[in-house]
């Protein structure tokens, strides 16, 4: 509190009157007050000295004036003590316990988008599982470095790109696959290794397997094969081609006339083309066995022979990327890295009579591979062409 001192002479002005009467009336003339000494004046104001106040109250020294105190000047010496407008109370224990998980589910999203399509790969090499690495949005499977890039994306995903050669009855097949699965595990068209009596597999760094059949699927001409005795491959991540559109630049990798690891780059021309196959492989064989690609029909119209009378129809992307017999069963890759189609069908001037119409027409097709998703389970359990 304020505390207020009184100079000398001032003692009678602020004595009871009554009393003061009562002296002056018994002293003698010209005498001092009683105790006139009381109370003794300080030589110095003294210094200020701590107020204790409550939490969430302001201090600071007054500038209010203080009736009878202060040194003459109207101001007084003091302290003054203002409460704080009180805070609102602090939530219970149980809201802020409640925000936790929230906050937790937050952070881990926000980790799992950072990490991206690696999560996925990470959690098959953890598990030891056969889990295929799959994104239901697109991944930067591409360094940011390299990102938007033909070389980052034939860097990043080379490695998971195979050369199979089949050997068949009549003959040999050569096409290419991609690795799902770090155990060896590879998705291929079923007109690459249809009819097979044994199926060599040969990786990027020069490795070469030895395959078997897990599962057949001609109606969508899809194939699944397992390497013998493989481990800690690179894995493909499986993209989304629900989200492609016509004019994204996507890269082609395979090995198109046992040219391992060829890539290639365009445009996706097109969505949702209807192609019709062969499931006659003996036909289909005997057509590649004579430098043409598998017979495909698109628009009334049969490209690379005669697709016989056994045929299948699918949806399927078309690109102008590139395309050369070998090159089916491969990648067709968006330039974050992930693969949205396998290569399925391409048009090929080999057999043409004139130079002038040899090489590649832009006309090539690739399974979505949202449909070759939906099939792997089937393919796993052996599949069934009926």
């Amino acid at each position: 509190m304020t505390e207020s001192f009184r100079r000398d002479g001032e003692y009678d002005q602020y004595a009871n009157p009554y009393q003061g009467a009562q002296q002056h009336a018994s002293s003698p003339a010209n005498s001092s007050p009683v105790n006139p000494e009381w109370p003794p004046p300080p030589a110095q104001p003294p210094a200020p000295q701590p107020v204790t106040v409550e939490p969430g109250t302001t201090v600071w020294p007054a500038q209010t004036q203080v009736a009878g105190g202060g040194d003459g000047d109207g101001i007084g010496g003091g302290t003054a003590v203002l409460t704080a407008v009180p805070a609102e109370p602090a939530a219970p224990a149980q809201q802020k316990r409640a925000r936790g998980p929230f906050a937790l589910l937050a952070a881990v999203a926000i980790v799992a988008a950072a990490i991206g399509g690696g999560t996925a790969y990470g959690i098959q090499e953890l598990t030891g599982t056969d889990t295929v690495a799959s994104s239901s949005t697109s991944t930067n499977v591409v360094p940011s470095a390299d990102k938007g890039t033909v070389s980052g994306v034939a860097k990043a995903v080379s490695p998971s790109i195979v050369e199979i050669n089949a050997t068949l009855s009549n003959g040999s097949s050569t096409g290419s696959g991609v690795i799902i699965t770090s155990d060896g595990e590879i998705i291929t068209n079923n007109h690459v290794i249809s009819g097979a009596t044994s199926i060599k597999v040969s990786t990027s760094d020069g490795k070469e397997y030895t395959a078997k059949v897990v599962g057949t699927d001609s109606a969508k001409d899809l194939a699944l094969i397992k390497l013998e005795g493989a481990s800690g491959l690179k894995t493909a991540t499986l993209g989304n081609s629900d989200g492609v559109q016509v004019g994204d630049t996507v890269v082609a990798i395979g090995s198109p006339e046992g040219l391992t690891g060829t890539v290639t780059s365009g445009i996706v021309s097109a969505l949702d083309r209807d192609v019709t196959v062969s499931t006659d492989e003996s036909q289909g064989q005997q057509q590649q066995q004579q430098g043409g690609g598998w017979p495909f029909e698109f628009g009334g119209r049969q490209f690379n022979g005669d697709t016989g009378s056994s045929t299948t129809t699918y949806k399927a992307l078309q690109t102008d990327a590139s395309l050369n017999p070998g090159n089916s069963g491969g990648a067709l890759i968006d330039m974050n890295g992930n693969i949205i189609g396998i290569n399925s069908a391409m048009y090929s001037a080999a057999d043409s009579s004139s130079s002038s119409s040899a090489g590649s027409v832009g006309l090539g097709f690739a399974i979505p591979i949202n449909t070759v998703k939906a099939d792997l389970a089937k393919l796993r359990a052996g599949g069934t062409d009926s």
